[in-house]
């Protein structure tokens, strides 16, 4: 191994996919246990490791040297062979959780701050924390005297920073707090980059609250940490060029409006230019069912068709770069809405009642039943969408779209 990083489960990291654009050079991925990471580490077989959980305290007793920022933390996430053979240890995540909270224009200066969590990670933000000036700082775990059960002492804390693994993929409903319970809130961090949007920010969008995911601390860090390998400096800009490309990739195209608007025809379009699989939430229902739509509905009844649809569309848009078409009327259950803005980029497709189609809707009875039932899910849609488009022509409308996509991504 040149360069890589190590950790005990990687299935979910994007580490090398971040490196190999930042830098271009090979990185390579090694899940380990403690023999195999510890057989690694004492054979110095490398130029440039990165390590993650649940290592990054075991590694310092191979080291020869700490940086003084990772030894006041505590803990290592970069490791450097040095020309003469020894290695030295750094931590990178300092100056990438700086970085995060600086884009999404968190200040903690003077704040009570309150730290999900009691890992190396949280150490971490602990010392970021400290060096922008925070208020009070209060880690909250599990079995503290500061924890879960006790939260109601600490609603006047302003920042709260989420450094457990809650919320990652594919259990992203999870979320260890109520962001309600804090009324005086400036800023919400989730080091949770998987899925883009955790339960966690989603909250904290929908109060209007800044926030950031974890995405923009893992890109920042691994530029750091690369520029420790190769004794180099990136350009301005790179970190960010990366970001977006990184979250363009992860992001799904979701397409929500009314029975019949034409989002499986434009969603089709848009797999053709973009090369994105495309999946029709209608179809994987019915697959499930194991019967047509309106079968479902006159047999089951709708509550039965909402209960498949909200399966299938939690399942397909827990994957990533996908365009997907969901059903009409998707947006009544919060649970989609949540599923769609996790990771995806939500466009509201419009178009004018009198040309919707009709045939094998359920619901879709006569143009009165389609004016009532726009009346009552135009809100619907509008919160869940980031844009909206008119579908006149199903070519302009997809062109239109991807052009979106690309601009706000």
């Amino acid at each position: 191994m040149r360069f890589g990083l190590v950790g005990g489960n990687l299935s979910y990291s994007h580490s090398k996919r971040i490196h190999e654009a930042l830098f271009g050079y090979e990185y390579e991925m090694r899940s380990l246990d403690e023999a195999g990471f510890d057989s690694l580490l004492s054979s110095r077989d490398f130029a440039g490791l990165n390590v993650t959980n649940p290592y990054k305290t075991r590694v310092l007793r191979f080291l020869d040297s700490v940086s003084l920022e990772a030894e006041k933390i505590g803990c290592v996430n970069t490791v450097v062979r040095e020309k003469d053979g020894t290695l030295s240890g750094h931590n990178t995540d300092f100056a990438g959780f700086l970085y995060m909270l600086r884009r999404a224009g968190i200040d903690p200066a003077g704040k009570k701050t309150l730290i999900l969590g009691s890992g190396a990670t949280s150490k971490t933000a602990r010392a970021a924390l400290s060096s922008l000036g925070a208020g009070e700082l209060v880690n909250i775990s599990r079995s503290g005297e500061d924890n879960y059960g006790n939260l109601s002492r600490h609603s006047d804390a302003q920042i709260i920073v989420n450094t457990t693994p809650v919320g990652t993929h594919p259990n992203c409903r999870d979320r260890l707090i109520d962001l309600a319970d804090f009324p005086k809130l400036a800023g919400v961090a989730d080091v949770v980059y998987n899925p883009l949007k955790t339960a966690l920010t989603l909250q904290a969008e929908e109060l209007a609250v800044p926030h950031t995911s974890g995405l923009p601390m893992l890109v920042a860090q691994a530029a750091y940490a690369g520029e420790l390998f190769t004794d180099g400096k990136l350009p301005d800009g790179k970190i960010e060029q990366v970001l977006a490309e990184l979250t363009r990739s992860l992001k799904n195209i979701v397409l929500v409006g009314m029975p019949g608007s034409g989002k499986s025809t434009v969603g089709r379009l848009i797999s053709d230019i973009s090369g994105r699989a495309f999946f029709d939430t209608d179809d994987e229902v019915v697959k499930a069912a194991g019967t047509a739509i309106p079968e479902i509905f006159a047999k089951q009844g709708e509550k039965v068709f909402r209960d498949i649809e909200a399966e299938v569309t939690e399942k397909r848009l827990l994957q990533n770069g996908l365009v997907v078409s969901t059903g009409g009327g998707a947006v009544l259950r919060r649970e989609n809405i949540d599923a769609m803005r996790r990771n995806g980029f939500v466009v509201w497709l419009t178009r004018k009642t009198s040309q919707l189609a009709t045939n094998g809707r359920p619901l879709s009875s006569d143009a009165v039943a389609l004016d009532k039932m726009l009346a009552e899910r135009g809100a619907y849609y509008e919160r869940a969408s980031d844009a909206a488009v008119q579908n006149i022509n199903a070519e302009d409308s997809a062109r239109e779209i991807w052009r979106l996509f690309n601009e706000n991504n």
